[in-house]
């Protein structure tokens, strides 16, 4: 197998997406949820060890470019709701949101869900939730203000000077030059080698509906259809229903050892499948280049996280943000596009900003009520009879 310049860089971009923000904030969750450095290094070694498996797996057996690792915007959701749930209740929802993937992959339920739940609610619940960490740019920037101008250069500049450059590569680079000129780093905490380890899952209604449900839908209408989408439009032509099942059993076998999913990314299998990866029997390669280096990635878990703990809050605020700034566009504008959805898309943006939990429910469950609510008072949803 020769792997040429192409697949190279495809797959070193692709892994990229998944190592940057993906990562800071898997550490940011784990922070605010009180998780041990043992929990969290089972976390990320186990969700990119074994999403850089899977994904090289099914690019080997079928020849289709699967790029992937988990669902960042899983973890986006997760960052303001695993607060409030043990590691053990993520594991159990992890795992019964794996099942509910299954299934729908199974069944062909899919569909259903879908024109019950429109997309557009769903980007309008997400861009809520990420936009809450978009906006603690601005504070970070005025905390470490020569840093923080640093990284917005090289969000702004990178993909200037460099084609198909992801901005949060230039966000990463110019602000680590910055952190060694003008910051002075704390000694690094020593945090031992560890496999991941098995955890029993604790299942509950409430995990099953602030958690499972959520996360099934984020990995069902953000990462998968998004990567078959961008597969069929490169010419490939993945079964939906086997991609949809596999990911599915990964999921619940990965909440076993406190991962929250595995899975083919959307954004990861568009880059590996285009054109810029090359011929487009080859393009494979470029999965398999991304799948190994994530793989490698989640081997050194125990040294990424001590290296993140000695970086300055404000600057992984900053990273967090601006990691997540294409995911919100994109979230934004499909909510917000589409004119047969107004007032219940406006209701599931706000509700998710607010993050308030009410009844032991958290804020996006309510923002998906809420829209379908305001949805059916409204009559949204279909063309008016004028």
């Amino acid at each position: 197998m020769q792997i040429h310049a192409k697949q190279w860089l495809t797959g070193f971009l692709s892994a990229l997406l998944a190592c940057t923000g993906g990562a800071v904030l898997i550490v940011s969750s784990a922070a605010q949820a009180g998780f041990t450095n043992k929990e969290l290094v089972s976390w990320i070694f186990t969700v990119y060890v074994f999403g850089g498996l899977f994904n090289i797996a099914l690019s080997l057996y079928y020849k289709i470019p699967f790029g992937g690792a988990h669902s960042i915007t899983a973890v986006a959701f997760l960052s303001t709701s695993v607060v409030y749930f043990s590691m053990a209740e993520l594991a159990g929802a992890a795992i019964m949101a794996g099942v509910i993937i299954a299934v729908f992959g199974l069944s062909g339920l899919v569909d259903k869900l879908l024109a019950f739940l429109p997309k557009p609610l769903l980007d309008a619940m997400l861009a809520g939730l990420i936009f809450n960490h978009i906006v603690k740019i601005v504070p970070a920037l005025k905390d470490i203000p020569f840093i923080g101008l640093m990284a917005l250069a090289g969000f702004l500049l990178f993909p200037k000077w460099i084609k198909k450059c992801p901005p949060i590569l230039g966000v990463i680079v110019m602000g680590m030059l910055a952190l060694s000129v003008g910051y002075d780093f704390p000694e690094a905490e020593t945090i031992p080698f560890a496999l991941p380890h098995a955890i029993w899952p604790v299942f509950s209604w409430h995990g099953f509906i602030s958690l499972a449900l959520p996360l099934a839908l984020l990995v069902l209408s953000n990462d998968l259809f998004v990567a078959l989408a961008a597969l069929r439009k490169n010419g490939y032509e993945p079964s939906a229903v086997k991609v949809i099942t596999l990911t599915g059993v990964a999921t619940s076998l990965t909440g076993w050892f406190g991962g929250h999913a595995v899975n083919v990314g959307g954004m990861m299998s568009m880059l590996c499948s285009s054109e810029e990866a090359g011929p487009k029997g080859k393009r494979y390669y470029s999965a398999i280049v991304s799948g190994a280096l994530v793989m490698l990635f989640g081997l050194f878990a125990w040294k990424v996280i001590a290296f993140m703990k000695i970086l300055p809050l404000a600057f992984i605020v900053i990273v967090t943000g601006f990691s997540l700034v294409g995911i919100f566009i994109q979230s934004i504008q499909s909510a917000f596009s589409e004119q047969l959805f107004r007032y219940s898309t406006v209701a599931a943006f706000v509700i998710a900003v607010s993050n308030v939990t009410f009844l032991g429910i958290s804020a996006p469950v309510w923002s998906l009520i809420v829209g379908m609510v305001m949805m059916k008072w409204f009559g949204e949803g279909k063309p008016s009879a004028a």
